[in-house]
């Protein structure tokens, strides 16, 4: 796949891809309602190597789905992996691993809410997108979760927003290996979106670990 992409600056291109440490370098923001987010930028050195293996590595399928009357293309490329499923770069079973051993045990997060699955989305260009949603898991469980999201790739902003309507838009632009985990109750009572942009902006993967509930 052929994609224009400026690596970070900030980077390591000549080091093998590693994660750096969590403890003492996550910023927490508590939002309304028991929600919040934290933030651990450049999580991943290295990544820029990292989002072009998951480029040629990933089975990337374009989906579509039915909206109003009509069946439309999601815009974004997407690949899912379950629990027990291997994981398409070893990176990534280490960051789930990071990620549980970092959240287990902390006040308010229950076993059941350990990282099992993960999903990956690759936005190509400005274009590509998603709209405005809470976590479905999250949703219909009625209960507290987590989503972790890993980025790779040039930085796209993800905004988020109380439900309501009210409160403030927070926007927080993730890519080259930062890391952002929503908590609490934020897939009830928020809702999240990467929005289309007309500005020039490079290619980017997220990828999404989640928790297994029970349906």
């Amino acid at each position: 796949m052929s994609l224009l992409f400026q690596p970070s600056l900030l980077d390591e291109p000549d080091a093998a891809p590693r994660l750096t440490a969590l403890d003492g370098a996550v910023q927490r923001i508590e939002l309304t309602d028991g929600a919040w987010v934290e933030l651990r930028p450049g999580w991943l050195l290295g990544s820029d190597a990292v989002f072009e293996r998951l480029v040629d590595a990933v089975p990337w399928r374009a989906d579509r789905r039915e909206m109003y009357d009509r069946v439309v293309d999601v815009p974004r490329l997407v690949s899912w992996f379950g629990a027990g499923d291997r994981l398409p770069d070893p990176v990534l079973a280490e960051a789930m691993r990071d990620l549980n051993g970092y959240y287990s045990g902390r006040p308010g997060i229950t076993p059941e809410q350990r990282f099992q699955t993960a999903g990956l989305c690759f936005y190509r260009t400005g274009d590509d997108s998603v709209a405005w949603h809470g976590d479905r898991v999250g949703r219909t469980i009625g209960r507290d979760t987590m989503v972790g999201i890993l980025s790779v790739g040039e930085a796209r902003v993800l905004s988020l927003r109380p439900k309501d309507g009210g409160g403030e838009v927070r926007r927080f632009a993730l890519g080259h290996g930062d890391l952002i985990v929503m908590g609490g109750s934020c897939q009830r009572t928020h809702e999240h979106a990467i929005l289309k942009t007309k500005r020039a902006v490079g290619p980017r993967i997220s990828v999404q670990f989640r928790p297994v509930w029970p349906r």
